[in-house]
């Protein structure tokens, strides 16, 4: 029960930051170029990942904020794929049964992740409804937040930085599609 009312004031703490952004102008929304990938990345709660993941992908040089939120979703499923990986990949060699279960937990986390909460995000941005976009992106950060969790015991997380990278781009592929609203 605690862990639900946590959850349920986590989700809404994070919704709430969300909407708190500066929208992004109707010129803005439309436009492309050099400056659209800063410009959004400045709305978002991690600008330097956000350039980062942005501009590794040649498609941005003339993305609008639609297409930016769509390579975003794409950076996404790829790093929380990677992370399932490495969550899958830790569980064969883990001895230790907490950290089994830690890890247990993550992948399930993650499998959602992958399965569920990035499909509806790419779908809601493809289909131009962005709201269930922010919803699956936050949901999404919200999983990984519960993975970590799983850890708060452990000597030692072993997948913290890829974790950390999967909740913050999350939270950036969701700041990205709320400005489509």
């Amino acid at each position: 029960m605690n862990n639900t009312v946590s959850f349920a004031l986590l989700h809404f703490a994070f919704c709430f930051t969300l909407v708190s952004f500066t929208p992004i102008s109707a010129l803005e929304l439309h436009g492309t170029g050099a400056n659209m990938v800063e410009t959004t990345c400045q709305k978002t709660p991690f600008y330097n990942l956000c350039v980062s993941a942005l501009k590794s992908d040649p498609r941005s040089s003339g993305a609008n904020v639609a297409g930016l939120a769509q390579i975003g979703t794409d950076k996404l499923k790829a790093k929380a794929t990677a992370t399932l990986r490495q969550i899958t990949a830790l569980l064969k060699v883990a001895k230790d049964p907490k950290l089994k279960m830690a890890l247990r937990d993550c992948a399930d986390y993650y499998n959602a992740i992958v399965k569920y909460d990035i499909p509806v995000a790419v779908e809601a941005v493809t289909k131009g409804d962005p709201k269930f976009g922010v919803e699956g992106a936050t949901d999404a950060a919200n999983e990984a937040d519960a993975c970590g969790r799983g850890f708060k015991n452990q000597p030692k997380f072993p997948i913290y930085a890829s974790n950390k990278v999967v909740h913050d781009l999350s939270a950036v592929v969701a700041s990205i599609v709320q400005l489509l609203l």
